[in-house]
């Protein structure tokens, strides 16, 4: 992937500054050994000064090192979250093959193998902010991809409700650090300009997915076998993921400090170039002030309140989505082809969202945007009836439904843009999985298998969703601009510059305009970036809106 055509016009790039309370001491980079132990500051503070010389990025560094990251990180993300979403999507498939009948599910049993996944991903979430600022990211990511292969190809061997919820349940556990783990190396790795478009690059995988995915649904379910269709995509995406999570702990840097893939030099460009996102990388201890803060700050719950309410139409559409095509009088196979281009809409929403995003500098205008279709939908699915001659005004419904996964990537980054600190990230990030993965519990019980073919009560439940999403959008807006006018009092009062520019989010023609370099602006600015403090208390950051 090619770096983002602002990153590569920045201008010459020059910082010794490494400011705050000095460190126990400074390690020699060419002797190995134990690493002496920080006061509390971002790993970064104590990377920089032992360089003990200014940190010059040229343009030209700038993008090699950017082109570095990315040809290294984004595969291994895409594939990784591919595999995820295909692990947790194979359930939907499997309903179109006879799992409900030949594992005699009735009642509400097939919706709780759809909502145990969520169910042990929300009980897991503390565990796993905890674990990311503790342990080595990459490591600790690979585990988890190993794990919850493994599970997957066992679950091959469920034959009955309580196997397969025990199977959906570790599956959970295990997939819980997923989109927390990659949120967290993207917030390490990437200006926060930059940031949108790659977390979007990784959640588009959902409808590579269901473009794939479907097909390789149909060519499984075609394979003559003892093992039921369901049973062999279980096996094969299980197999797939155990592979993959070898070339995971082989390449997954934990951090750039730590990145075999650049030298020295250019490790300490891959810092600095971060400087004005006023977050560090991580500082490795777990600080119970940040989780005070996350849990006080008002931000906090409304992520945790967009994320659960677009998470309740997500959870119940992936559940029940071939079911809903199905419903409009198609048989398996063709329910299996028709999901494809459901993905496509899918994968160009997510895509074409954090493209507007950073064309127009802002998100909020964007997400509310991506309401509109989804709310046109669900109109159309319940106005329409069920005839033969109805199915292509249907199925161009529930397409036009299928742009709400471009909101919860912009959210994610609206998110992880907006909050400073190591372990406040990290928890303000597991709140926000908390209510996504509520709203995917939820999601599934809207739908019942015996309401079809219309599933009303789900589609009129998502409309009003997607109405009440929207207005969490606007609130948000607003609650940003008073934060922006509260750190400007701020700054006011302590002597310094009330209007501060925002170099983590400047474009090509700010730059141009812009006399100092990328990584210092104003009254030593950048000052306080790798000092692993909140956003509240950097009288300096930013907030994005």
């Amino acid at each position: 992937m090619q770096p983002d055509k602002d990153t590569t016009d920045s201008i010459h790039l020059e910082s010794a500054r490494v400011p705050g309370p000095d460190i126990t001491a400074a390690p020699n980079p060419s002797h190995d050994g134990p690493q002496p132990v920080t006061t509390g500051r971002d790993k970064a503070a104590q990377f920089l000064k032992q360089a003990n010389h200014p940190v010059v990025v040229t343009p030209e560094d700038n993008a090699r090192v950017l082109r570095k990251i990315d040809l290294r990180l984004l595969p291994l993300l895409l594939v990784v979250y591919c595999l995820q979403s295909l692990d947790k999507t194979s359930l939907s498939y499997a309903s179109v093959f006879g799992i409900i009948k030949d594992t005699n599910l009735v009642g509400n049993q097939f919706s709780w193998l759809g909502s145990i996944v969520y169910v042990a991903q929300l009980v897991f979430q503390p565990i796993v902010a905890y674990s990311l600022v503790r342990f080595p990211i990459g490591k600790f990511s690979a585990t988890m991809v190993l794990c919850w292969g493994a599970v997957l190809c066992g679950m091959t061997a469920a034959h009955n409700f309580g196997g397969l919820m025990a199977a959906r349940m570790l599956l959970g556990a295990f997939e819980a650090s997923v989109a927390p783990t990659f949120i967290a190396v993207v917030q390490m790795w990437y200006r926060r300009r930059e940031q949108t478009v790659r977390n979007a690059c990784w959640y588009s995988m959902l409808g590579v997915v269901n473009m794939l995915g479907s097909l390789l649904a149909y060519g499984l379910g075609h394979v003559n076998s003892t093992l039921h269709p369901y049973q062999v995509i279980f096996l094969f995406c299980g197999a797939i993921t155990v592979g993959f999570s070898v070339v995971m702990f082989l390449l997954m840097p934990d951090s750039p400090i730590d990145a075999k893939f650049l030298k020295h030099d250019d490790k300490l460009i891959a810092i600095e170039r971060l400087r004005m996102n006023q977050m560090g990388i991580g500082s490795g201890i777990w600080k119970w002030d940040h989780v005070r803060e996350a849990m006080l700050d008002l931000k906090t719950w409304l992520w945790f309140s967009l994320m659960f309410t677009i998470s309740i139409p997500s959870g119940g559409i992936s559940t029940f989505g071939p079911l809903i095509i199905e419903s409009f009088g198609f048989d398996s196979f063709t329910t299996i082809l028709f999901n494809i281009p459901f993905g496509a809409v899918q994968m160009i929403a997510t895509l074409g969202g954090a493209w507007l995003s950073n064309r127009i500098g802002a998100k909020s205008p964007v997400l509310m945007l991506l309401c509109l279709p989804p709310i046109a939908g669900c109109v159309i699915l319940l106005l329409i009836g069920r005839e033969p001659s109805d199915r292509a005004v249907l199925l161009a419904g529930y397409y036009i439904i299928s742009v709400y996964p471009g909101i919860s990537p912009l959210i994610i980054s609206w998110s992880g843009q907006n909050t400073a600190g190591d372990t406040k990230r990290k928890v303000t990030t597991a709140t926000l999985f908390v209510g996504a993965s509520a709203g995917n519990i939820i999601g599934p019980f809207l739908f019942r298998p015996s309401e079809r073919p219309y599933y009303k009560r789900g589609i009129r439940a998502n409309l009003a969703l997607f109405v009440v999403l929207a207005a969490l959008i606007a609130s948000g807006m607003l609650l940003i601009k008073m934060l922006n006018r509260s750190q400007a009092a701020k700054r006011k009062a302590m002597g310094k510059t009330e209007n501060l520019k925002d170099l983590s989010m400047a474009d090509k023609k700010t730059m141009e305009n812009h006399d100092q370099a990328l990584n210092q602006g104003d009254e030593d600015v950048g000052d306080k970036a790798f000092e692993d403090i909140t956003d509240r208390e950097n009288e300096d950051f930013i907030y994005v809106y």
